[in-house]
């Protein structure tokens, strides 16, 4: 068992703001026996197309050399929500890991790309500005494998049954759903991927900020394997935590054994690459 917490942080359009309040929650998370944190998607900047280029960085840059730093200082695993990254002259909406020795373990660039139009209620097409990633990522640590995904990629079930597949059991997505997508499907979509993969799923949403441009619906959740909400903030600034089980993961494993069940005689999910571990 190991206490993870996620950080519904409170973002400004002051980057030195955002990273001074991530060491601070940080810091506080760890005082409560975290040993692994979640910053939401875009901690650092207003989440827009109109906003990541200006707000973009390469990695390392000045928002990852402060989150291996914060990692290092309370030795953590530390996953960094996401950032703008420019990299040769492209942008991409990436989230980078670190462990508790301050180093970066992996760089998760979103794979699927935001790209809605709900007539009358929101558009956005982050295509118009970043490029997608394509890699899996996930990584190792002493309590279990946990794999990553951005956001819109949580509405893709076989990303979460190829990390299951390959022995992830925890699932972490910072996202930021709006007042459309968030009240209809963010919990929703946690509890599915939960649920029919039997592992834990985290998500980090910013705080909701009704002057922004793009409000989020906040609600950063925790759910079980059994698809039970085990802890869920507001729509504030807050901290919430959830004890990881891998005992109760098992249990409920070995209760509806459904990996053994599976007809692969008839069906599977496949990866169009090499599957690595970091």
């Amino acid at each position: 068992m190991f206490r993870l917490a996620v950080i519904q942080l409170k973002v400004s359009s002051v980057k030195a703001e955002n990273l001074s309040r991530v060491r601070r929650l940080v810091k506080e998370a760890a005082e409560q026996g975290s040993k692994m944190v979640l910053l939401p998607e875009c901690f650092n900047s207003p989440y827009g197309s109109s906003f990541f280029p200006t707000y973009a960085e390469k990695i390392p840059g000045e928002s990852t050399q402060l989150l291996s730093a914060v990692a290092k200082e309370n030795q953590l695993y530390l996953v960094g929500g996401s950032i703008p990254e420019e990299d040769g002259g492209k942008l991409y909406n990436s989230c980078p890991v670190f462990g508790p020795d301050g180093q970066m373990i992996l760089k998760h660039r979103k794979i699927h790309l935001f790209d809605i139009d709900v007539p009358g209620k929101i558009r956005f097409q982050e295509s118009e500005t970043l490029s997608p990633g394509n890699k899996f990522s996930m990584f190792e640590t002493p309590f279990c494998k946990v794999g990553v995904g951005i956001c819109y990629d949580m509405r893709f079930a076989e990303l979460a049954q190829i990390y299951s597949r390959n022995g992830c059991h925890l699932l972490v997505y910072p996202g930021a759903f709006n007042m459309t997508t968030g009240p209809a499907h963010w919990e929703l979509l946690q509890r599915s991927r939960a649920l029919d993969n039997q592992v834990f799923v985290a998500t980090a949403s910013p705080a909701r900020d009704e002057s922004a441009s793009y409000v989020a619906w906040g609600h950063s959740t925790v759910v079980d394997p059994w698809g039970s909400v085990m802890s869920k903030a507001e729509a504030e600034e807050m901290v919430i935590y959830a004890d990881i089980d891998l005992k109760f993961l098992n249990d409920v494993r070995q209760q509806i054994p459904i990996n053994s069940q599976r007809r692969r005689d008839l069906y599977s999910v496949s990866s169009g690459q090499e599957v690595t571990v970091s």
